[in-house]
């Protein structure tokens, strides 16, 4: 197994490691019946999507099962997500969960006893960005964006504010702009305390953003472990998924300011 809770549970004095991030491809077609292992409220969202939302769906519970097997030590088939919004482990207990999925990648990121947040976009998308962000982001951010008339930097800037929403439990709407990202990625966010950090990172062909919670104020900013996993089989067996050469390249990390 590629992880025990000694890499990821928090130590001794109780400080809480850094954040991890799983990664994995989609698999090939969707099976007709639910896998066993997934639990009632899964099996009845699984029946009601359609072919290709089922296998999105089907990966990223496929994913949570094999990234808290990773950081518990615990069996795939013993790991599972709380119902509804997979925010949180059901069991083993105290672990924070984040999903993203995009255009056959999912992503999971897993905290000890901290929220988290993710959120992918595939590198070549190439959106109608301008309207966005005249419609949504705040003055400060219109105008770098627009003098920068970057796509990337309106997709990176776009990631950021979704992982953030993700981590502090909030919706789009009405809170775009809870969190305010200004000029070479400055971030200003609306909750009260400094604990906040972002990374931002290119992998897979995505642009990936990290937000999370450093729990210890003396441990100092580092990476989060990220793991690719080779896509699960065809009959989503719960079995451990080879760990693959994950290809990244890191953009940047940032502390997220309280917003005065």
């Amino acid at each position: 197994m590629a992880g025990s809770s000694n890499d990821f549970s928090p130590d001794s004095s109780g400080n809480q490691p850094k954040p991890a991030i799983w990664l994995c491809h989609q698999a090939g077609p969707t099976p007709e019946a639910p896998p066993d292992w997934l639990a009632l409220d899964e099996r009845e969202r699984f029946s009601g999507l359609s072919q290709d939302r089922a296998a999105e769906f089907l990966t990223s519970r496929w994913l949570i099962r094999q990234a808290l097997s990773r950081v518990s030590a615990e069996e795939p088939a013993r790991c599972w997500p709380v119902k509804g919004r997979a925010t949180a482990s059901g069991n083993p207990p105290g672990w924070q969960l984040s999903l993203s999925h995009s255009n056959g990648l999912s992503a999971c990121s897993t905290q000890y006893g901290s929220a988290l947040g993710i959120d992918i976009e595939p590198s070549k998308r190439h959106p109608q960005w301008q309207k966005v962000v005249k419609r949504w982001f705040s003055p400060i951010e219109q105008e770098w964006l627009f003098q920068e008339d970057d796509p990337h930097a309106f997709l990176w800037a776009w990631t950021l504010k979704e992982a953030w929403l993700k981590a502090t439990g909030r919706g789009i709407a009405g809170n775009l702009q809870t969190l305010e990202v200004r000029r070479n990625f400055e971030l200003y966010g609306d909750q009260p305390d400094d604990d906040w950090r972002a990374c931002a990172f290119y992998t897979e062909g995505f642009l990936c953003s990290l937000v999370y919670r450093q729990t210890t104020s003396d441990q100092p900013d580092s990476w989060p472990v990220i793991t690719l996993l080779e896509p699960p089989p065809e009959n989503y067996n719960l079995s451990a998924g080879e760990v693959l050469d994950p290809h990244w390249e890191p953009m940047f990390q940032r502390r997220i300011r309280p917003k005065r």
